[in-house]
């Protein structure tokens, strides 16, 4: 089988494509490298523009994932304008595009983070979602937009994916668990905002193994799946943190505790891609930090731009004034 990937040079796809290489698939990545190409050369690279990809483009191939666009919060504040272009508008038009092209199946990089205030109850897909945040609402623009072509001969099949940590050749610290080891290592402080609010973890692990799931599913299954390792209060998540630093690196770490307001709070049920998609996640936090450890000697330049989306994001701002559509930035 024949795999594109959109934006799979970014911070998922950099795990998730060799491992699909691994299991025998043959593996091209359509991406504007942003933050270069960490990938094997056995991958096929194309360098372009999601905006210019036609039908032709795409008629070698039977899936198509999308893993493009801005990633986070910050990203999405700072342009929203762009952010619903490449959040919304993007994977909207691939889809259609991939649809015209006869691929059999479409894998919609999605987030739980369209559930927006869940006010501690644990939330399955058929709840309703609530985002009043750009990033939040542009998912579930996009996914609502993917799913409505889902039909008897195109399986659409969106992730909606707890925070992701863990080591990436494409490294990233702007993440929960990357961000609270790389103060807990270097400053000795892991500081946490708000204790009491939910977050769905998972690890990178748990999720290019969900992103496997889905493209190795039945062309019969589609729908959308919440997928997690685990639901945790970011209070824990600071304890747990700390706890394995010191485990496993010998040293003390402090833990500063704020209470500031937040207004994204929301804990997952998993128990649909567990049945129809075979997803069960192996990777706690402990193992999270434990895979950050293995690794550090591969990103201890913790300053480099590269490392935080939204740094990366401005700086490209800064050349350009106006910028084009990208091709990844997750």
């Amino acid at each position: 089988m024949k795999i594109l990937i959109a934006g799979g040079a970014g911070y998922l796809g950099s795990v998730l494509g060799p491992k699909l290489l691994e299991r025998g698939y043959e593996v091209d990545v359509v991406d504007l490298f942003w933050f270069g190409n960490h990938l094997p050369e056995q991958i096929g690279v194309i360098h372009k523009d999601i905006f210019d990809i036609n039908v032709e483009d795409l008629e070698p191939y039977q899936q198509v994932v999308f893993l493009a666009g801005l990633s986070n919060d910050p990203m999405a504040e700072f342009s929203p304008s762009q952010n619903f272009i490449f959040n919304a508008a993007a994977p909207a038009y691939l889809a259609y595009i991939a649809k015209k092209a006869k691929v059999k199946r479409y894998v919609y990089a999605s987030s739980c983070s369209v559930y927006g205030y869940t006010d501690n109850e644990l939330f399955d897909e058929t709840r309703p979602v609530s985002s009043s945040y750009p990033y939040g609402i542009s998912k579930l623009q996009g996914e609502q937009a993917v799913m409505n072509l889902m039909d008897d001969t195109f399986s659409v099949i969106s992730l909606r994916k707890g925070t992701v940590s863990g080591y990436s050749p494409r490294m990233r610290l702007d993440l929960i668990i990357n961000t609270m080891f790389k103060n807990g290592v270097r400053n000795r402080e892991i500081t946490v905002n708000n204790p009491s609010i939910w977050r769905p973890i998972i690890s990178i692990d748990d999720a290019t193994n969900a992103y496997i799931r889905a493209i190795e599913a039945s062309e019969r299954i589609s729908g959308i799946f919440n997928v997690a390792s685990g639901n945790y209060t970011v209070g824990e998540v600071g304890d747990l943190v700390k706890m394995a630093i010191e485990e496993q690196l010998g040293i003390r770490v402090n833990l500063t505790i704020h209470h500031k307001k937040d207004f994204r709070n929301y804990k997952v049920s998993i128990e649909k891609a567990e049945n129809m998609l075979s997803f069960h996640p192996n990777h706690d936090v402990k193992c999270i930090v434990k895979n950050l450890v293995e690794n550090m000697v591969s990103f201890q330049d913790w300053d480099n731009p590269q490392y935080y989306n939204i740094e990366t994001l401005k700086l490209l701002a800064a050349k350009s004034s106006g910028l084009r559509t990208l091709a990844e930035v997750a």
